[in-house]
């Protein structure tokens, strides 16, 4: 093997034990080009997918190495294999700044409809499941507005771990975590995901855009249908805005064939 091809398979074998075995990039934008350019357009209804790279094969296919969790006869197996490879993660700073313990994910390993947030607060990181302090009351309350029940939906973050003061997650801590995530949706296989917030939105979909321009659109999200919502702790900061989350609401109820209560959400 020439030096190159050995370099890249030595790098690949260290982002397995990372546990990062899928590879993506970003689209690139020439100099050029304004910043506009890569913005999500408000009246552009077409989805706007994750491309995946396309590496030249090298010897015992180390490219494609097969995940732990790929021979789990079912989804709630596969999310303990995940789990147990995360084990108790020193990976990122977070670690060390205070963290109590990871918050894996919580619901129905054979959902249809996946909430995704940004990270653990303070309550999340004392009970060790996501979306348990007042914006996960708020969230429970969304879900059963939409006829469903917490236990129905799978409910994680792009981190597993609570930054310091509740801060927004660094763009590495989200790029050194959200692997793990990547896999924890390749084994529930939901039909729909809710991006809870910029910040989900963002780190899933490599994309850089106001809330404003990332509502009222689905995005092809590796084969599932995705929509954007605002997070609940931004709710209980500005209520005012629930009336317009209900609209993103609805919209995947729509998709997901729920029927749409006569009352909106509170």
């Amino acid at each position: 093997m020439s030096p190159l091809p050995r370099a890249l398979a030595d790098r690949v074998r260290f982002y397995n034990e990372l546990g990062i075995y899928d590879f993506y990039r970003r689209e690139t934008v020439p100099a050029s080009d304004s910043v506009q350019s890569i913005a999500v357009e408000p009246e552009d209804p077409e989805p706007m997918p994750l491309k995946a790279v396309t590496v030249p094969a090298v010897e015992d296919d180390l490219f494609t190495a097969p995940r732990p969790e790929a021979a789990a006869s079912d989804p709630a197996k596969a999310l303990r294999i995940i789990r147990e490879d995360l084990g108790d993660c020193t990976r990122c700073r977070l670690h060390k700044q205070g963290r109590k313990q990871i918050v894996f994910g919580v619901g129905d390993p054979r959902a249809e409809l996946m909430f995704i947030g940004e990270a653990p607060g303070a309550d999340e990181d004392q009970q060790g499941e996501p979306f348990v302090g007042r914006a996960g009351q708020l969230l429970t309350n969304m879900i059963k507005a939409m006829g469903l029940r917490r236990e129905q939906v799978y409910i994680a973050n792009i981190i597993k771990c609570r930054p310091p003061g509740n801060r927004t997650p660094e763009r590495d801590e989200c790029e050194t975590c959200s692997p793990f995530l990547m896999r924890q949706i390749a084994a529930i296989q939901p039909r729909v995901i809710v991006a809870l917030g910029a910040v989900a939105a963002k780190t899933l979909l490599a994309l850089s855009a106001p809330m404003s321009e990332f509502r009222g659109h689905w995005y092809d999200f590796r084969g599932t249908k995705l929509a954007v919502t605002y997070h609940p702790a931004f709710l209980l900061r500005d209520p005012r805005q629930k009336k317009e989350t209900w609209k993103d609401l609805q919209m995947v109820m729509s998709e997901l064939g729920l029927p749409v209560p006569a009352k909106s959400m509170e």
